[in-house]
């Protein structure tokens, strides 16, 4: 009798060997434990990693994971590179983000800069991308996407998409478009609740889908669909759940035949009104082939995800061939992932390891008059809400000045007053990361303080008065910081 016995319910040798082999759990630290390394000997697809396990010695990790499968594993991580890093979370990521990106709008840029990224990720190991966004932002209403989208338009959207997964690709590291059929349109966020994509299918056709379309055109390995629902596509469903979405719609309308690739099922708006194990099951029914858990599920979890997808099975209420048919696209994607890194060399671009900040200093926007080089600046920074998918991680001025950073319920307009107090004698700088969100405290300097020297590191939706010196970096990642930085004189 082995430790892992108790967690491990009795299933069907070879169903549980189908299940094994369409999952990509995550797990703690930056060790594989045993039942990791035991369940990849026996076929487990591969696994999710998180920032908490990219702290350590990740090659040392990855290639641990490597050993114990018989054939390449997936190893997926979200890597977008600006606002979500997980290589780089506790420093902040040396790429702008696809905000930067979209408003250079030189795809042969954003080919490089993901190419970086998936040359980081190859070195380290990691064979999967769980990016890129391949959202449209709408600006006048959905915050959930922010800087993670290439912008509005959705011409840009698709042609930046289309160089991205070209870069990545590049690397040998697989890419996975994401959030099909759009997330850039929610009010609401999935990790919280169903979101439900705004506009009719007629205009989600023209506005969404076209990135989506590159990404295929483009050889994407994987796309993965939202937990996004469309009442005309999917009824009361997200579309990780629903059959018109999967099968009809990505894989029937617009020809996708590569791997699709589930957001994380613990996520509230596949897993509150199912469980995450029913979720599974529904998501492999609706044709999901590679099942992503998220970060906080645990052994106990993968076991009874597992269970659940042999006993739909056995029960009839998932086919047994649609189980086959997910096993056999992993299969060939892992198949993908052994050649293209035993092929793959390292790429750059001819910026060279600086091609991040490059990028940045190409996307800063200024507008106003020009602040000269500050000296002793008072620089307060407005740390928003946090970001599920981003979470708290490290961003602003701080490697090249002293902050003074302000959390939520301090950031109104009565806190202007003690800041102008402090800044008496002193250049005022003050960095948000979404204006519209503190416009009381953005009024209130600037009142008394018209030459508060305003940057905005997220989406720059908000238009700042006349004679405001204001700088946009569409971004909040080191590099991003670095390049706004340069322009104030203090790097």
């Amino acid at each position: 009798m082995t430790a892992l016995e108790p967690l491990e319910p009795s299933v069907d040798p070879t169903l549980g060997a189908l299940a094994d082999a369409i999952l990509i759990p995550p797990f703690p630290g930056t060790t594989a434990p045993p039942w990791v390394l035991e369940a990849l000997s026996r076929g487990l697809a591969g696994v999710t990693l998180f920032g908490a396990n990219v702290v350590g010695d990740t090659a040392a990790l990855t290639a641990a994971l490597r050993a114990a499968a018989p054939s390449e594993p997936v190893i997926a991580i979200d890597e977008e590179g600006g606002d979500v890093t997980r290589l780089a979370y506790t420093s902040g990521s040396p790429y702008p983000g696809n905000a930067a990106l979209g408003v250079v709008d030189d795809v042969s840029l954003t080919q490089a800069v993901y190419a970086a990224i998936g040359a980081d990720l190859a070195r380290l190991g990691i064979n999967t991308n769980l990016a890129p966004d391949a959202d449209v932002l709408d600006l006048s209403g959905s915050a959930v996407v922010g800087t993670r989208s290439f912008g509005p338009d959705t011409a840009v959207v698709a042609r930046h998409v289309a160089a991205a997964t070209t870069g990545l690709q590049s690397a040998g590291v697989a890419a996975c478009a994401k959030h099909f059929p759009g997330h850039g349109s929610t009010l609401d966020d999935s990790h919280l609740s169903l979101a439900t994509i705004s506009g009719t299918m007629a205009e989600i056709r023209v506005r969404d889908l076209p990135p989506f379309v590159a990404a295929i055109a483009a050889g994407s390995l994987a796309i993965m669909p939202g937990h996004l629902r469309v009442p005309e596509l999917t009824g009361s469903l997200p579309a990780t759940l629903s059959p018109a979405a999967v099968n009809g719609l990505l894989r029937g309308e617009l020809g996708f035949s590569g791997v699709v690739i589930s957001d994380a099922l613990e996520m509230k708006a596949a897993s509150a009104a199912f469980g995450i194990p029913e979720a599974a099951v529904l998501a492999v029914i609706a044709g999901i082939d590679l099942l992503c858990l998220g970060r906080q599920t645990d052994e106990a979890m993968y076991h009874a995800v597992r269970t659940a997808i042999a006993d739909a099975v056995t029960s009839k209420r998932l086919r047994g061939d649609r189980l086959e048919e997910a096993a056999a696209r992993v299969a060939g994607l892992r198949a993908r992932l052994a050649a293209g890194r035993a092929a793959a060399g390292v790429v750059r671009s001819s910026a060279g390891d600086d091609v991040g900040l490059v990028a940045a200093r190409r996307a800063l926007r200024r507008s106003g008059p020009v602040p000269p080089p500050l000296v002793d600046p008072l620089i307060v920074e407005v740390e928003p809400e946090e970001s599920i998918a981003a979470g708290r991680f490290t961003w602003g001025f701080e490697p090249w000045a002293t902050v003074k950073r302000i959390d939520a319920g301090v950031r109104d307009g009565a806190a202007a007053g003690s800041i102008v107090a402090a800044s008496a004698g002193r250049p005022l700088v003050l960095a948000v990361r979404d204006a519209r969100s503190v416009l009381d405290l953005v009024d209130g300097l600037l009142a008394a303080r018209p030459d508060t020297v305003i940057v905005e590191m997220g989406v720059p939706a908000w238009t700042p008065p006349p004679g405001t010196a204001y700088l946009a970096t569409y971004g909040a990642s080191r590099a991003c910081a670095h390049a706004a930085a340069e322009a104030l004189g203090l790097a």
